[in-house]
């Protein structure tokens, strides 16, 4: 299942950080960030909770970047 989430963040660097931490969460199985239009697109792995997984997602992505936010 893929979804996608508005996003907010400073910069390209910081996109790239929230990314790279999204992609490192358990029950993710692939993750892009585009910071021109504010997105994240999040693919699940099979049978997972997303909402759940989503909550992982943030926490991961506010300790590479305390300023990013996910609208869930």
């Amino acid at each position: 299942m893929k979804k996608s989430y508005k996003i907010d963040v400073d910069c390209a660097v910081c996109a790239d950080k929230m990314e790279q931490a999204a992609k490192k969460t358990a029950g993710v199985k692939d993750a892009c960030v585009n910071f021109m239009t504010l997105k994240m697109n999040v693919e699940f792995d099979e049978g997972a909770d997303s909402r759940a997984v989503m909550e992982d997602v943030r926490k991961n992505c506010r300790r590479a970047d305390s300023d990013c936010e996910i609208f869930i």
